[in-house]
């Protein structure tokens, strides 16, 4: 099993974290790296540990910190397999706006010329992040999928759908209906750890082991088998990301 979106260098003990994964049989983790410290951070946690892969970017809440796309490019090695996180969040609105327009537009560029899959983060802005995204040639993932207003996008796209730990709450009943819709070729899970844990565990922190969780509450609204299901998100997250 994968988890494809974890921030590990937010976790107190990282490779506690990572030990425990690989007990709870989740092998595969994408580690995100969310503004220039935090992807170094990131990277010094995945060197030498087996089935941690990285993704780094500059989130949309950092757009305005002055954060250079050029120096986010000097930092990608053979370790990152997407840009991301990225995007647009018109919820928080922590940088203005003319800002997070513009360091997403200029990501999804890099990421077209290192042909890397984005990792897009999109909060009360689907109108806009759907616009910016219409040009992008690659590989597409919405993280922690919670606008349904990007679905049709999203299906008439191609893009990847992943789902984290919200999609188990109880009142989650429009992800929930959203998650039954994603071909099957399509559809990730992810913790977003160390936020959002499944409602099993809901109150503590989230870690990549739970993702098991969320894998089991997409099988029961698909009416899939969890474990075949799991199988399933590793083919998907191996083709989206370039994982051997």
């Amino acid at each position: 099993m994968i988890d494809t979106h974890a921030h590990l260098d937010a976790l107190d003990d990282p490779a506690g974290a990572i030990a425990r994964a690989r007990d709870a049989g989740v092998e595969r983790i994408v580690s995100i790296g969310s503004g220039l410290a935090s992807t170094r951070a990131t990277l010094a946690i995945a060197e030498g540990e087996e089935g941690v892969s990285v993704a780094a970017g500059i989130h949309p809440h950092q757009a305005a910190d002055r954060e250079s796309v050029e120096e986010l490019a000097s930092l990608i090695d053979g370790q990152v397999v997407a840009i991301g996180e990225i995007g647009l969040d018109f919820y928080r609105d922590y940088a203005p706006r003319a800002d997070q327009r513009r360091v997403f537009s200029e990501q999804l560029k890099l990421a077209d010329e290192l042909s890397l899959a984005v990792i897009v983060h999109s909060r009360e802005a689907d109108e806009e992040t759907a616009e910016l995204l219409a040009g992008f040639r690659g590989t597409v993932v919405l993280h922690c999928f919670s606008s349904p207003g990007l679905l049709p996008a999203a299906l008439d796209r191609g893009y990847y759908v992943s789902f984290a730990g919200n999609v188990t709450y109880r009142k989650a009943v429009e992800l929930r209906e959203a998650a039954a819709q994603i071909p099957q070729d399509r559809l990730l899970a992810e913790t977003d750890c160390p936020y959002l844990a499944p409602q099993p565990v809901r109150g503590k922190t989230n870690e990549p082991a739970y993702v098991v969780h969320t894998v089991a509450a997409l099988a029961e609204v698909r009416g899939e088998d969890a474990d075949e299901l799991g199988r399933r998100i590793e083919v998907n997250a191996a083709a989206a990301f370039g994982l051997s």
